[in-house]
């Protein structure tokens, strides 16, 4: 006898729904990778974009980061940079006593929101900025107390603008994108492996870091340097940071608040350089590359076109923390900081050059297009609930301060003079409280809470 058969209606059912279930599923999965986003009503174009942007800087860490790996998953915003598992880390946190591990995550939406934010704002601290705050100068007070930096209770604008009037403008004297290539040039023992000297001084921009020398190192660091950036440190030695510049033009920037000490100093030395105090988001990166190298090449990328870094430790073998110019010393950690970097090349915000990567023709393989990145910038700031969030133009629902024209310096004329007669005529005025300015507005410029 032969074997039943099942009826041909019967088998288009079960076939069918077999398919619908499979459809499904596959459905469910890959919207459970990206519930995160549903609360942000990203389109498919925005999802799109996040997808496109992960994949190419995992493509491009994998073939630039000399051994270093990117792993991602469901989530388009997560990303891990790993060390190959022969890595010898040696920097040890001194608070927990851990060797420094050799994978880090990093979150991909929150970096390329944070950073064009940077590229488009300023970054020097101004009167302007500080007016513009919900309350003023005593809110810039409380912000700077409680994060563990002393400064004058500012209860009125008078006694705050005598403190700081030597190093506070009235608006800022560098808007975005005002300068063409920069280069950036850390403090690292590696640049004494490379003669950097010639093609350093073909940047239009030079930023330079803390008390880092020139003279006896110049075929290796170059001799043009436009801006150097000064931590709390360096800013108490200025005497000894402008003994440095032979121009007597170099601008410095002082990337904590510094206050009685450095307004005094700058009074009493023939100082002719410009002073003035960054204002910044780097700290909140949550990277342990934050110190002034970090800030340095935020500084950087608010003013400048491009930017290129020379003298940041980042090629395999880093082992200690050492500089050109000193002998080896506790300091950052060197892993850490590594793959940050590396992961801000393969966001097309700087380009890195090093021992192992010589070559100034070089190109960086599988970066993101400029198209990838605007539109995961817009993407990103969705999901983060960023304001303006989803805008074309990420000034507009800021004030605008329109483009100088490349080469014109900004007008500082007589701001010293001024500052220092105004402080001869407040040492025998009366002093009353002032009202703050009523007005202000939204200020597009870097928050440092």
């Amino acid at each position: 006898m032969a074997p039943r058969v099942a009826p041909p209606m019967r088998v288009l059912p079960l076939a069918l729904a077999a398919a619908i279930f499979s459809g499904v599923t596959a459905i469910f999965i890959y919207l459970s990778g990206l519930s995160s986003y549903g609360s942000a009503r990203l389109s498919e174009v925005d999802l799109e974009a996040l997808a496109a942007l992960q994949g190419r800087f995992s493509k491009c860490v994998d073939a630039n980061g000399l051994g270093l790996k990117a792993v991602s998953g469901k989530d388009y915003c997560r990303v891990v940079i790993q060390y190959p598992s022969n890595t010898v880390s040696k920097w040890t946190d001194p608070e927990t006593g851990k060797v420094e591990g050799l994978s880090f995550e990093f979150n991909l939406c929150e970096a390329v929101a944070s950073w064009e934010q940077v590229r488009n704002s300023t970054t020097v601290l101004t009167k302007e900025y500080i007016d513009a705050l919900p309350n003023g100068w005593e809110e810039y007070a409380w912000r700077r107390i409680n994060k563990g930096i002393l400064l004058n209770k500012c209860q009125n604008r008078t006694l705050c603008m005598e403190k700081l009037s030597l190093v506070l403008p009235e608006t800022s004297p560098y808007v975005p994108r005002q300068f063409g290539r920069c280069a950036v040039v850390g403090n690292s023992g590696d640049l004494l492996k490379t003669k950097f000297g010639d093609e350093i001084d073909s940047y239009d921009v030079v930023f330079r870091e803390n008390g880092a020398p020139i003279q006896n190192y110049t075929e290796y660091v170059g001799t043009k340097s436009t801006f150097r950036l000064l931590n709390r440190g360096s800013a108490k030695a200025l005497d000894k940071v402008v003994e440095l510049d032979e121009t007597k033009k170099e601008v410095l920037i002082i990337k904590t608040t510094i206050h009685d000490i450095m307004n005094r100093m700058i009074r009493e030395l023939p100082i002719t350089n410009p002073v003035y105090l960054m204002l910044g988001t780097s700290s909140s990166f949550g990277s342990s590359a934050k110190g002034t190298g970090l800030k340095a090449l935020e500084f950087a990328l608010s003013i400048c076109d491009s930017v290129d870094m020379y003298g940041f430790t980042v090629d395999p073998g880093y082992k200690e923390w050492t500089r050109y110019f000193s002998e080896a010393r506790k300091g950052h950690t060197p892993l850490h900081g590594r793959a940050y970097y590396q992961m801000m090349e393969c966001l097309g915000l700087v380009k890195i050059h090093s021992p192992m990567r010589g070559d100034p023709g070089r190109v960086v393989k599988w970066l993101p297009t400029k198209d990838i990145i605007e539109a995961a910038r817009v993407a990103s700031e969705k999901l983060l609930r960023r304001p303006g969030a989803g805008s074309d133009d990420p000034l507009g629902t800021c004030t605008r301060i329109k483009k100088r024209e490349k080469g014109k310096a900004p007008n500082r004329s007589g701001l010293r003079d001024a500052a220092v007669k105004h402080l001869e005529y407040m040492k025998g005025a009366t002093r009353y409280p002032l009202e703050r300015r009523a007005g202000g507005g939204y200020l597009c410029m870097i928050n440092d809470r």
